[in-house]
């Protein structure tokens, strides 16, 4: 894994990983490898300053109630499937930091179908091409799911694009202005168009496929088990009480902050890294031909029992025992490692907490009697059949 990972474009991400992706996110930073993703990289950094922790909080805090709102609506004496929910409130918070927008309901319904109809056959086509067999038929298929999702910020670009374009004043300081107005390391030209469109689509199919999957384990986990819910609530409780969420409260929430790194090393969002083999060389006495696949596997490193113990179960207090922290540096990597680690691991981090101690404080959630998720590795981890969990309001 070390050598892999830390090894950055050593190793490139697998072709057949990118080429099932490029119908949504094309050449991004996200698929690139060697001298262009460094180029883009540092193009591209600058646009995470505005990700900022304490910045990104109100927007973060807005979009958790909102969520509350839409539950608030629903009719809870009834289950109620989670997983598009979770979907909406983490793509809506990146749509405010990408474009400084709520996300309605209509395009977030776009979204949520899209993307599992282009995962299908996104990874319908990649596990054909792994094995050398055609899966241009899934390639061709997914083109159209990846432009529903892609044509619901394509105005926004292009209008933003068009205006700084024809030295109009900015009317957002947002990752999407950042992008626009980056330049080229060395040339000074700034990303066209399609180029914007590419980073767009990755920052948002990054900053909220990843974090909804995460967020809709995490409330399953907890429905599972209340002791451990009772402990969030009364954690939120303690801390915050009925004000407004703050970025300096979460500091203070070490069981919510847990509960976060425990639903990771269950269920990563991503439970694979594919990597391909640049030229003849030795791993682990095999010896390994270019084009090669190599798979680090989060999933299998994180559940294997020398390194963990009870390694099914789901105990956030095993981030706190001294006798787990070479494990935790070493067995866990939800968002990979080295060179190309997630630069948004932080948000991440800070968003789904802030959901979760959202809900807990408002709800008490269960399991139906007899509902059991069944996981399914496409893009990211999700339950095949959504998630159906029983919500009751706190004083109810």
């Amino acid at each position: 894994v070390d050598r892999i990972l830390r090894g950055g474009t050593e190793f490139p991400k697998h072709r057949e990983l990118v080429k099932g992706l490029s119908p949504l996110i094309g050449n991004s930073v996200f698929s690139a490898n060697g001298e262009d993703w460094e180029n883009q990289r540092a193009m591209v950094n600058p646009a995470f300053a505005h990700t900022a922790l304490a910045k990104s909080m109100p927007l973060m805090v807005g979009a958790a109630d909102a969520l509350v709102a839409r539950l608030e609506a629903a009719d809870r004496s009834k289950r109620i499937n989670i997983d598009p929910m979770m979907t909406h409130v983490a793509a809506d918070i990146i749509f405010r930091t990408l474009f400084s927008q709520t996300l309605d309901t209509e395009r977030s319904f776009i979204i949520h179908r899209a993307f599992g109809r282009f995962q299908r056959l996104s990874h319908s086509a990649s596990m054909l091409g792994l094995y050398g067999l055609p899966g241009g038929w899934f390639e061709r298929r997914s083109v159209r799911p990846a432009e529903a999702i892609r044509n619901v910020f394509r105005p926004i670009v292009e209008e933003r694009f068009e205006g700084f374009h024809a030295g109009a004043p900015a009317p957002h300081q947002d990752i999407l202005q950042s992008l626009i107005e980056a330049k080229h390391p060395e040339t000074g030209a700034h990303f066209t168009l399609a180029q914007v469109m590419d980073q767009v689509a990755t920052i948002f199919l990054a900053g909220h496929e990843t974090s909804a999957s995460t967020m809709t384990w995490a409330h399953y986990l907890l429905a599972e088990c209340a002791h451990i819910q009772d402990r969030a609530r009364a954690e939120v409780m303690q801390v915050a009480g009925d004000q407004p969420l703050t970025a300096a409260m979460l500091k203070e929430m070490p069981v919510i902050r847990n509960i976060f790194r425990e639903t990771l090393r269950l269920y990563p969002p991503l439970a694979f890294f594919p990597r391909e083999v640049p030229c003849p060389m030795q791993m682990r006495d095999k010896d390994l031909v270019p084009g090669a696949m190599l798979v680090v596997a989060p999933w299998l490193t994180q559940r294997n029992k020398d390194n963990w113990a009870c390694p099914h179960s789901f105990d956030p207090d095993r981030f706190d025992d001294p006798a787990n922290a070479d494990m935790v540096k070493q067995a866990w990597f939800p968002f990979s490692r080295g060179p190309r680690v997630c630069v948004g691991a932080g948000f991440a981090q800070q968003e789904v907490m802030t959901v979760i101690a959202t809900m807990v404080r408002r709800y008490r959630m269960s399991v139906p009697r007899g509902w059991k998720p069944e996981p399914i590795s496409r893009l990211t981890i999700r339950p095949r059949r959504g998630m159906t969990l029983m919500f009751d309001r706190i004083g109810e």
